[in-house]
């Protein structure tokens, strides 16, 4: 396999320190380090995260760095970032949070799913062995609040449609214009699932341990709760 994460940032310069020898090294522990391969995709964050991934390219020729100009969001970062992944042949493509919440090491846990024939896998923390152990009774009331709404009102059929650790075969992206998804922020998890879902591709959900944030801040504006609610209802009309 060629596994490619795709990790989106906007001042994340600690955190992607940390989190991007992890990565190699499981890479490196599991027969990855030819294939596998790390693209972060910065939103020129002037706390100096670009400047960071690139010190790590010097050192691994599988790390990859694509800037962009300005901070425009999660969804056209994530765009962005699988279009480069298939441009460097990837044929599974990772989304991981550049804050450190994600476990590299599940990794390989995704990966054995991929070799049972599922298409699209999905890191869930609200399913049996799934936790969210340090978040508070509101963060997960939000949380579960939000997954409810994309099942109510979009009609997805997974427990979390909100994860942002999730994998899928590059070659389920054929066919699905990325663009047409018409989202910037949150709101792509659950426009790339309903996309996926219509072409009836075999989706996983995988229990995850999600952990906090190591420094800086949430990025989730208003803007992206309002983007979510107002895709939520785009995506039943077209149901119907």
């Amino acid at each position: 396999m060629n596994p490619s994460i795709v990790i989106p940032t906007y001042n994340e310069k600690e955190n992607i320190r940390i989190l991007i020898p992890q990565i190699i090294e499981v890479f490196e522990q599991n027969g990855f380090s030819t294939g596998g391969k790390i693209v972060v995709v910065d939103d020129n964050s002037p706390d100096g995260t670009s400047e960071v991934v690139e010190e790590f390219m010097k050192r691994y020729k599988n790390v990859f760095l694509l800037k962009r100009n300005a901070k425009t969001g999660l969804g056209s970062a994530y765009i962005a970032g699988f279009k480069y992944a298939l441009e460097l042949g990837a044929d599974i493509i990772f989304e991981m949070d550049g804050d450190c919440s994600h476990d590299p090491n599940d990794i390989v846990r995704f990966l054995h799913e991929f070799r049972n024939g599922y298409d699209v896998v999905v890191g869930a923390r609200d399913i049996k062995g799934g936790n969210v152990p340090r978040w508070s009774f509101n963060r997960k009331i939000i949380s579960k609040g939000g997954n409810f709404f994309a099942h109510i009102v979009a009609g997805i059929p997974i427990h979390d449609c909100t994860s942002g650790y999730r994998a899928l075969r590059a070659s389920v992206l054929d066919g699905t214009d990325l663009d047409e998804l018409n989202v910037t922020g949150y709101a792509f998890q659950i426009s790339l699932l309903h996309a996926l879902l219509k072409r009836n591709v075999r989706v996983k959900e995988i229990p995850i341990i999600f952990g906090e944030r190591k420094s800086g801040e949430s990025k989730l504006g208003n803007g992206d709760v309002r983007e979510f609610f107002i895709t939520s209802f785009r995506l039943r009309l077209r149901r119907q």
